[in-house]
């Protein structure tokens, strides 16, 4: 009788052992930042800091495919940052633009295009520039704001393969898509999903305030609701075909959904800010809903892990190129 009772224990800790690596969560390496930390940092598969910057504020950021970092400093400042040697190879000051003097603004997008240039959106004076490697402007737009707040104009603001610019209005709540002589291409009104507003930043908020939108291979859009607590896709003709909400995962809530990134095979990296410390801030989803990979780590990012980019999946590096965010 004893030595089936072990016999037992031991097959079933065997089990547990087995269930446990055959679930275990693929490697991922990645750069995020969080401005209650005043930190960007990359992390590596191991899970350890192989760099780290101090930042400001930051609402956008990238990772170069020549491995340099593009990020903001503060509300005005966009720097090209080499991360072997913390070199500015770039730098852009959105305050000390002439046609910006005496203007209250804030930076909350940027972009580095194809053909080199960089595209900043400006909100407050409600501009979106295109400038050189010398920091000049090439090319600007007017969006269209109907009350200009230099906090809350845009969020992410991506210029698409036609040349068209698609914009994330958060105070309207609207994904706004512009042909380059402003003209509206196309538009998308976040849904409230017959819910009333309420305040706040955390699980308890709601709103519309939409955050990111990444357009799709299909023409479908990807957006991610800010304080709606959700992720969505809609079509051309504005039908939502896909959606994530607040409570969908198994033991995770949604706060309010910042940048989003769809990597190779279709999994969507989200991240997931202001949901406090018992709910991941980085999240890693499949199409069914599924959670493939998730980061919870209170002591390096905290509350406000805005941004983020998964630079490697199992040790094979992504191209940042061709990468959807």
């Amino acid at each position: 009788m004893v030595r089936l009772l072990l016999s037992t224990v031991v097959a079933f800790c065997l089990m547990l052992i087995m269930s446990e690596l055959h679930g275990a969560e693929p490697a991922r390496r990645f750069i995020a930042a969080d401005s209650s930390k005043s930190r960007v940092a990359i992390v590596g598969a191991d899970g350890k800091t192989e760099w780290e910057h101090k930042i400001g504020p930051l609402h956008d950021l990238h990772v170069l495919p020549n491995g340099n970092v593009l990020l903001q400093i503060t509300w005005t400042e966009v720097l090209e940052i080499n991360p072997q040697n913390d070199e500015v190879v770039w730098r852009y000051d959105a305050a000390k633009r002439a046609e910006n003097k005496g203007q209250r603004l804030e930076i909350h997008a940027f972009q580095r295009l194809a053909d080199g240039t960089t595209m900043v959106a400006e909100s407050g004076p409600g501009n979106i520039i295109e400038l050189d490697s010398e920091a000049k402007q090439l090319r600007s737009m007017a969006m269209k704001v109907r009350q200009p707040d230099p906090h809350r104009d845009t969020r992410l603001v991506r210029k698409l393969a036609s040349g068209n610019y698609l914009v994330c209005h958060e105070a309207e709540g609207i994904v706004r898509e512009y042909s380059p002589d402003g003209k509206t291409a196309w538009e998308f009104q976040v849904p409230l999903f017959d819910r009333k507003p309420a305040g706040g930043h955390g699980v308890e908020a709601f709103g519309n305030q939409c955050f990111s939108a990444i357009r799709l291979p299909s023409g479908n859009t990807l957006i991610g609701t800010g304080n709606g607590h959700s992720i969505l896709e809609v079509t051309p003709a504005g039908q939502t075909i896909w959606s994530l909400h607040q409570n969908d995962l198994p033991g995770i809530q949604l706060a309010w959904v910042t940048s989003l990134q769809v990597l190779p095979g279709g999994n969507i990296l989200i991240n997931n800010c202001h949901a406090g410390p018992r709910n991941p801030q980085l999240i890693e989803v499949d199409r069914h809903k599924k959670v493939v990979w998730s980061f919870l780590d209170f002591d390096r990012f905290g509350d406000s892990l805005t941004n983020s980019q998964i630079l490697a999946v199992d040790g094979k590096s992504l191209d940042s190129s061709n990468l959807l965010r």
